[in-house]
């Protein structure tokens, strides 16, 4: 027999196979073409009665091995990890053997999914901190540092955490119903006569929007803010890692909501007629309803909440190249719309400066379409109209990517969940 023609047996797992020595001396410097040498039987396990080498290997994927000697092509079967075909292959010394279109797809798809489960196994931020707590609870200084900590943040812990818990949030329930009563008393309308000379009698009259806080609702929000202020302290004195307390949004949004009532202290209610001034004390008295984001720790999480998180995080990187498409669509339209409505000899335009123009794009591309603003003209129009289409087209291409990856994650945590369900039922056993 030709040597070419010669013929060898392997044994896998058990399943043997049968194959020429030239296909395995197809790919040189891998395992299997080291069988077609001389002193293959010396190195391998070799059964000289059978005449076969055995390999106590998965005969699932040596199949697909095997195929890739013949035909140059690596597929994966189905309900297979990657990592186990990364081992496998590098078994048979054929590591980083790219796999075909058909499978890749597949097995990116798996290997999402798998650094979904595992973010999603990730400890949370206040989880950690417990944990990290509990560690600390050797010294005198550690054990009253963590039952602080744990009366703050694990409120059904003891009767102390529920009663603080229910304290604490009707306080977060109060500073947000001041703040919205405030808004109808902060401003008022002052209406003004000025005497311009006094050798003729000329006039002239005035609205001013002036800002001013009255005294009892400056009081009853400083009694609120002054609860905030010493839990806040309390909780970063208690808190085991400082750096990672100080990290978290929702305690950066506690800690800069806490300065807009202290300021107001200072000037003791003088009425101002800076907008600015007036502009930015509302916004960091809008921190207050980040307060209300901690009634989620007097309940159950919902799953849902949770998968629109880690969704939010996971697509970042989408989400910012979306918006940079929306700015260069606004742009582009906008300049579009305004010079297009200045086609015709018509003095009648609602676009009185390119910024309107720019509006009225954001407001089309987004399908809002409010119509305080909107082209005249014939070719201002047509411009509206392609404006329209491509906002609904860009609007709705990202949509299923957005799916996909929300339905990932929202699977994970239907396996996490599941997981710990049964952990609880198998700790509830007797023994």
């Amino acid at each position: 027999m030709e040597p070419l023609k010669e013929k060898i047996v392997l044994n896998i797992g058990g399943l043997r196979y049968e194959t020429y020595t030239s296909t395995l001396q197809a790919l040189p410097g891998t395992k299997l073409c080291h069988l077609t040498e001389p002193q293959a039987a010396t190195t391998f396990d070799y059964d000289p009665d059978t005449k076969e080498f055995f390999f106590d290997r998965s005969s699932c994927l040596f199949e697909e091995v095997l195929n890739y000697y013949r035909t140059k092509q690596l597929h994966c079967p189905d309900l297979i990890c990657k990592s186990v075909l990364d081992e496998e292959l590098a078994f048979w010394g054929l590591s980083n053997t790219p796999l075909s279109p058909c499978c890749w797809q597949k097995l990116t798809i798996a290997e999402g999914q798998k650094e979904e489960y595992g973010i999603w196994e990730e400890d949370q931020d206040v989880a950690g901190l417990l944990d990290q707590a509990e560690r600390n609870h050797s010294s005198w200084q550690g054990r009253w540092q963590t039952r602080i900590w744990t009366v703050f943040e694990k409120p059904f812990s003891s009767l102390s955490a529920k009663g603080l818990a229910a304290v604490s949030l009707l306080f977060n329930i109060g500073i947000c119903i001041l703040f919205i009563a405030e808004t109808y008393e902060h401003y008022l309308s002052v209406h003004i006569t000025e005497n311009h000379s006094n050798f003729t009698v000329f006039h002239s009259e005035v609205d001013y929007f002036i800002y001013i806080h009255f005294s009892y609702l400056l009081y009853l929000e400083l009694f609120c803010v002054l609860w905030f202020t010493l839990e806040f302290f309390l909780r970063l004195i208690s808190c085991p890692n400082k750096k990672k307390f100080l990290q978290s949004p929702l305690n950066m949004a506690d800690f800069l909501s806490l300065f807009p009532i202290y300021i107001d202290v200072s000037l003791k209610g003088y009425p101002t007629s800076n907008w600015h001034f007036a502009f930015w004390l509302g916004f960091f008295r809008a921190l207050y309803f980040f307060k209300l984001l901690k009634v989620l720790k007097l309940v159950e999480t919902p799953v849902t909440l949770k998968v629109l998180s880690y969704t939010s995080r996971a697509t970042i990187r989408e989400i910012i190249t979306l918006l940079m498409i929306f700015f260069f669509e606004i742009l582009f339209f906008g300049s579009l719309g305004y010079f297009g409505d200045l086609t015709e000899d018509s003095p009648e335009t609602f676009f009185t400066d390119i910024g309107s123009s720019f509006w009225w794009a954001v407001i089309t591309l987004t399908t809002v379409g409010y119509g305080d603003v909107h082209p005249i003209s014939t070719a201002g129009k047509l411009i509206g109209a392609c404006t329209a289409l491509c906002g609904v087209l860009t609007i709705i291409a990202p949509i299923p990517f957005f799916f996909i990856k929300f339905k990932g994650y929202y699977d994970a945590a239907m396996i996490v969940e599941k997981r710990k369900s049964k952990k609880k039922q198998a700790f509830t056993l007797p023994s």
